[in-house]
């Protein structure tokens, strides 16, 4: 693994791949981030990086159920519309885990209708931010939601 400061840990179809950088895991939370978007993935990564968050990364909602159950993340930033199983599927069976429903999850979707809106509070949802990204948005939710460290 290199030496940088950004580091990332993806669910690959081998498995579980941690290239969490253990110095920084005690005193920064970790954060879940699932789009089937590589672009998003990368641009929401870096930025909550840049931020101080560890980050791992999912691409669909089966997925991030598995790293969730693997990681216990502090927090999940969450698409709504995935293939394989959408965000309104996932957050529901990660509800469902004794062992994760305590975890927030923030919707992020190009959605902005009243009816998702709904839908994502209808199962658990903790917030709801439309794309384009906004990260001040984000920033300010993740501080509500997250005492500091």
């Amino acid at each position: 693994m290199e030496d940088s400061k950004f580091k990332t840990t993806y669910l690959s179809e081998e498995g579980f791949e941690s290239e969490i950088n253990d110095s920084e895991s005690k005193r920064s939370y970790l954060v879940l981030i699932v789009d089937d978007l590589t672009d998003n993935l990368q641009i929401m990564s870096l930025n909550l990086q840049n931020l101080g968050y560890r980050v791992v990364t999912a691409s669909d909602g089966e997925d991030a159920v598995k790293v969730a159950t693997l990681t216990r993340p502090d927090l999940i930033l969450m698409d709504i519309a995935m293939p394989v199983l959408d965000g309104l599927g996932a957050a529901r069976k990660i509800h469902q885990d004794v062992t994760l429903e305590h975890i927030p999850i923030i919707a992020i979707s190009a959605f902005s209708t009243d009816g998702f809106l709904q839908a994502a509070y209808d199962v658990g949802f903790e917030g709801y931010l439309t794309k384009p990204i906004d990260f001040d948005k984000i920033q300010e939710l993740i501080s509500r939601l997250l005492p500091p460290l």
